[in-house]
């Protein structure tokens, strides 16, 4: 467990400021104001450690220089499907008050940690999706676009009983900026009972900024959540993915890819509780690593003492283009059931010599046969994604990557 310094610009004032300048009702400000008081008191998330080693050091985050919280800016478009709201948060409170206050926090703790207090404290963007009962939605995009030093975002997704989303998500940087940057995420979906949300999000920010999103689905009986994440920008990228089956035949999948070269930095999880009875989860994430890149990976299959007749399966692949680079994963099953089916595999390696080998005596030329490997490495990932758009914007950013 660490802390890190509250930064000096940080106060009540800044927060109720924040909140007056978006007219917010005392609720919301009160949850922002008792984030404030307990940033002094909570921790930065868990990081994967071993003897004399920290795996990710997110205590080297200087929140003093990083955040900005008066001079948040971000260029958002928002498109929404016949019968379902897709709202800014501003708006969603005018529209949905009681929906909105009740979603807040329901799902992520503000207090979790450090990083989600700063989060649930100074946001000032985000989106609320609220999808009536029966309502089948398709077409809803998120695309932001960050334009200030430091940004925090909140979003919450709603849908009620037999209903259904696809959501599709992205942030880049706009603006150029010789600072170093810093952007935070939180997503919350409640998924009542026999709906279905796909929640797609792609990120792709500036190699001056460190990133930290936490998204987090409460899924309900016969509900179904997928999330697909792809992370290719930002410095140092903290990503975690939670599924929590609270209802009975409630089911996820978890697909996960990213890419990195330099001195990127991706520490990157995947984590489901099964609390119900026949729960199903998958979790699948490849990554590829170039130059000096750094990955660390978590996922976490934890069954539930009263979670019967689980179906639960992870693998994890990291392919490492040069020496450099390095990777480490840690699977994990927590098992207190023993009517359960699961499975976790990791792996770490480098391009097949021989395949390689190969295709160059077949007179492709050695770059373009190493591109090709990595572009089937992907494939299994890239296979898992039902939505055209979202796999079509991911394999341009590894293409693009590659050149």
């Amino acid at each position: 467990m660490s802390s890190a310094q509250l930064p000096a610009n940080l106060s009540e004032q800044t927060v109720r400021e924040i909140s007056e300048r978006r007219d917010e009702p005392e609720w919301l400000l009160e949850a922002r104001l008792d984030a404030l008081d307990a940033l002094d008191a909570i921790d930065l998330p868990d990081v994967i450690q071993t003897p004399g080693r920290r795996w990710t050091n997110l205590e080297a985050l200087d929140f003093e220089s990083l955040v900005d919280p008066l001079n948040q800016a971000d260029e958002t478009e928002r498109t929404a499907d016949e019968g379902v709201d897709v709202l800014t948060f501003t708006d969603a409170l005018e529209a949905h008050p009681d929906l909105v206050e009740s979603a807040f926090g329901s799902t992520i703790d503000p207090q979790e940690n450090y990083l989600t207090a700063l989060s649930a404290a100074l946001f000032t963007t985000g989106t609320v999706v609220y999808v009536p009962e029966g309502v089948d939605a398709e077409d809803v995009t998120i695309r932001a676009e960050m334009n200030s030093r430091s940004l925090f975002s909140h979003t919450l997704v709603i849908t009620e009983e037999s209903s259904s989303v696809t959501i599709l998500e992205s942030i880049e940087s706009g603006a150029e900026s010789d600072d170093a940057r810093y952007f935070s995420n939180l997503v919350e979906i409640d998924a009542g009972e026999n709906s279905y949300v796909q929640y797609g999000s792609l990120q792709n920010l500036a190699e001056d900024t460190y990133s930290y999103s936490l998204k987090r689905a409460d899924v309900g009986t016969y509900a179904t959540v997928n999330w697909i994440e792809g992370n290719l920008g930002s410095r140092l990228t903290r990503s975690d993915v939670e599924s929590e089956l609270n209802g009975d035949s409630a089911e996820t999948k978890i697909v996960g890819a990213f890419f990195g070269h330099d001195e990127q930095h991706f520490d990157v999880n995947a984590r489901v509780w099964h609390n119900a009875e026949n729960t199903t989860a998958d979790l699948v994430t490849r990554g590829v690593l170039d130059d000096a890149a750094r990955s660390v990976y978590e996922g976490v299959q934890d069954v539930g003492r009263d979670a019967w007749n689980t179906s639960s399966y992870q693998r994890e692949n990291t392919l490492m283009l040069s020496d450099e680079s390095e990777a480490d994963a840690s699977p994990k099953l927590i098992i207190h059931n023993h009517d359960t089916e699961a499975s976790h595999s990791a792996t770490v390696g480098q391009v097949d010599q021989e395949d390689l080998f190969y295709m160059v005596s077949r007179a492709i030329h050695p770059e373009k046969a190493r591109n090709m490997l990595v572009e089937g490495f992907f494939v299994p990932v890239l296979d898992e994604i039902d939505v055209d758009e979202f796999r079509e914007d991911l394999e341009e950013l590894i293409a693009a990557r590659l050149r």
